[in-house]
């Protein structure tokens, strides 16, 4: 089951170093673009849910989802909390894209148990559904999706959600997941991209965004799948970074996530790195070069930020 409203290009951000302000000026200046959705990813600054929430309040037609929201955080019945009242309080504007992160975030850093992954994913998802929610509910239960980079997570999203957000990943890959999942499956791919024709600063500031995936061990053995070696990664190599980072004009960029459209994808949000910055900024140059065509349907009026 593809989920309309996030089909076609969407932007993928890393919003800790934005001001809440910032963010949703960027929201915004998205909605007015015509992106399709804004995915929200979460590490350890603010709730993913409360940003939502905040960022459905200032827009009007962008839909909205957690890029992704770590099972092991949350009770399955408070995730359901989270994901229904934003769900409820903008209409019906967000998608629930759940994940099992790393081991890294899980266990050494918050200290908590990181054991079998997949099927800790699929008793959560039996837990999610079960738990009681008692306040006005949205009209839709969200959608679910899942972070998924190996086949059998990727069945899992296939089997028991609306489908999946890998992250990370190439158009091989994507072409993989959709042989994986079969047709009826959701497929929402992030895709990192940067507008420069510099090679050398686009290659240093990739491989400075790349440094926390590359010790990873699920992106490690997904990258490893798809033929390139540990010196590659830990290199990294030019090849790598150039397969994770889409750089260059706005042909070269177009190019790429064409390729992802191509292999079976049902829709790819752009993390825009800034040239200089890395995540750090926002490049809204990239973010108007690639937005959607003149052919897509633009949004209402943005209502202004509150005070």
């Amino acid at each position: 089951m593809t989920i309309a409203s996030m089909t076609g290009r969407g932007v993928w951000a890393a919003p800790e170093a934005l001001t809440g302000t910032e963010l949703a000026t960027m929201a915004q200046r998205a909605e007015q673009l015509g992106y399709a959705a804004l995915w929200l990813g979460e590490t350890f600054g603010r709730d993913p849910f409360a940003q939502a929430a905040h960022l459905g309040a200032v827009t009007s037609a962008l839909h909205l989802a957690t890029g992704i929201a770590n099972v092991y955080n949350r009770h399955p019945g408070v995730m359901k909390q989270g994901a229904h009242t934003v769900a409820e309080q903008t209409g019906g504007r967000f998608t629930l894209g759940l994940g099992v992160s790393s081991p890294i975030i899980v266990s050494k850093i918050r200290g908590l148990d990181y054991h079998k992954p997949r099927s800790f994913m699929r008793s959560y998802l039996d837990a999610l559904a079960e738990s009681r929610y008692t306040a006005a509910p949205p009209a839709e239960p969200p959608p679910v999706v899942l972070a998924a980079l190996g086949p059998r997570m990727l069945e899992l999203a296939a089997e028991r959600t609306a489908g999946a957000h890998p992250y990370n990943v190439t158009p091989e890959h994507t072409e993989m997941a959709r042989r994986v999942m079969g047709p009826g499956a959701g497929l929402y791919v992030e895709q990192k991209v940067m507008l420069t024709g510099d090679a050398e600063q686009a290659r240093a500031t990739g491989a400075g965004v790349m440094k926390f995936y590359t010790r990873v061990p699920g992106y490690r053995n997904c990258w490893l799948s798809l033929g390139f070696t540990e010196s590659d990664i830990d290199g990294p190599s030019p090849r790598f970074i150039d397969a994770m980072v889409a750089w260059g004009d706005v042909e070269a960029i177009e190019a790429r996530l064409g390729e992802h459209l191509d292999a079976g994808a049902d829709g790819v949000c752009i993390q825009v790195l800034h040239p200089a910055a890395g995540v750090g900024a926002v490049d809204y140059d990239a973010l108007e070069a690639l937005a959607p065509g003149p052919g897509s349907p633009g949004p209402p009026p943005v209502p202004p930020v509150p005070s």
